[in-house]
């Protein structure tokens, strides 16, 4: 008898898993059963330092959970791009923050991208953002000459990038290496600006005039500050974090023979096919508001508005005193593969 009620339940335990394998399938990885109903996930470029207050803000205000992945210094941009472009088959991200916008535009080239037109941005200008919605543009940053005054007399400051290699700067310039982040964009905007070959004949000579080459633009800063080099490229959020401290340094807009500066604003985009699509459009709502550009503005990364009625972080980063290089963003983003060839192959950084 024992024994006939052994076998009975172990009939009916085979009968019990068999009904649990007969039901819906497990969901995919990346699939919205998995991420959960009330997610969202973000990946971003901009420093955590900056992006968390702004996702836990999102959090309070909606109730949704924000999973938030973050890149390195070393691969800022570049490393969370490849991995959207490797994931494109199976998102795992449902919107992208970008702190610039070329590498924006690699994805939406890449088919990673879903056009979107966020509501919020109906008040930011037409240069900020993509008219079909691939992309929007929000609080912006500049690229700037940063000099340590106890160096460098104001009425010596370098005032533009050809000041750069100039030999009385020899051995005295440092910038961010050119293969990844804003650099890597800069880069790619002068070589559509300028043309390829006299954006590389100007790295030639920077190179020549020694210029150091450094891991990312806050030790390019770092370098300045402590007076290791009198001279750097950097962004205008890296200069406020020098200024923060009360280091010896100074910034100056450049106006690269007559271009102008380049600005580069925050870009956020919708991925194709992620787990959390309406999730992610409530996510960019709130990215491109004009709330999150004034936190942005007032932070200590004092970013630059680029809608009007936005007040700046001080007079300092108004965006009304810079003379803004214009900027053809998809060409720029063509650019990017030679740009890293001649870097890599060339000039051997």
């Amino acid at each position: 008898m024992n024994r006939v009620r052994e076998w009975l339940l172990l009939f009916g335990s085979i009968l019990l898993c068999t009904g649990c394998g007969s039901g819906n399938p497990a969901a995919p990885q990346g699939s919205s059963a998995t991420s959960g109903a009330g997610e969202v996930v973000l990946f971003t470029s901009l420093d955590p330092l900056f992006s968390e207050p702004i996702v836990a803000d999102f959090e309070t205000q909606t109730g949704i959970k924000v999973k938030l992945q973050t890149d390195t210094e070393a691969a800022k941009t570049v490393g969370l791009v490849n991995r959207l472009i490797a994931r494109k088959a199976h998102p795992e991200c449902d919107v992208y923050w970008n702190n610039e916008v070329g590498q924006t535009l690699v994805l939406q080239a890449k088919d990673v991208l879903e056009a979107y037109v966020p509501q919020n941005a109906a008040d930011i200008p037409d240069a900020y953002k993509d008219k079909s919605g691939w992309w929007t543009g929000f609080a912006a940053r500049a690229r700037v000459i940063l000099y340590n005054t106890e160096l460098v007399k104001p009425e010596d400051a370098p005032k533009s990038l050809e000041d750069l290699i100039d030999p009385r700067f020899k051995d005295q310039v440092v910038i961010a290496k050119p293969l990844f982040g804003t650099t890597y964009s800069h880069a790619a905007a002068l070589f559509a600006a300028w043309g390829p070959e006299r954006a590389k004949d100007w790295f030639r000579k920077l190179k020549a005039n020694g210029v150091k080459v450094a891991p990312g633009n806050a030790m390019a800063r770092n370098m300045v500050a402590d007076g290791e080099a009198a001279v750097c490229l950097t962004d205008t959020d890296d200069a406020n974090g020098a200024f923060l401290k009360g280091r010896p340094v100074k910034m100056v807009y450049p106006d690269a023979a007559g271009i102008g500066t380049l600005v580069l604003p925050n870009s956020v985009a919708l991925i194709k096919g992620g787990p959390n699509p309406e999730h992610g459009k409530k996510l960019i709502e709130y990215l491109v508001s004009h709330a999150v550009e004034a936190k942005l503005a007032q932070s200590e990364s004092a970013q630059m508005p680029v809608r009007p009625g936005v007040k700046p972080y001080n007079a300092q980063f108004d965006p009304a005193q810079v003379k803004a290089m214009q900027v053809d963003w998809v060409k720029a983003a063509e650019q990017f593969p030679e740009v890293k060839r001649f870097v890599q192959e060339e000039l051997n950084w």
